[in-house]
């Protein structure tokens, strides 16, 4: 089944979306770890991350159903043997 081009485009999309909220995620981090940071600033940064982090794990859960199920139909059609009924039955 071939993808459309907006199919395509959606999906590199999604993929940069995820990158970028993967980054930021990385961002905040960083900023947690710093030991200047306000306590307010730490617990709004931290609220934000576990909100990043939940959505990506998401995102990591459907991308490893799309894989376990191209993986299952390769499988399927690489196990599969043609039926050549047609020709056995000659007259």
């Amino acid at each position: 089944m071939a993808k459309t081009r907006g199919e395509t485009a959606a999906a590199k999309k999604d993929m940069k979306s995820f990158e970028e909220r993967l980054e930021r995620l990385e961002v905040l981090g960083e900023k947690i770890r710093k030991t200047d940071i306000p306590l307010d600033e730490a617990i709004k940064a931290f609220e934000e991350g576990i909100k990043l982090a939940r959505t990506l794990e998401n995102d990591l859960e459907k991308i490893e159903s799309r894989i376990e199920i191209l993986m299952n139909s390769a499988q399927a059609s690489a196990d599969e043997t043609p039926e050549l009924e047609l020709f056995n039955n000659e007259q």
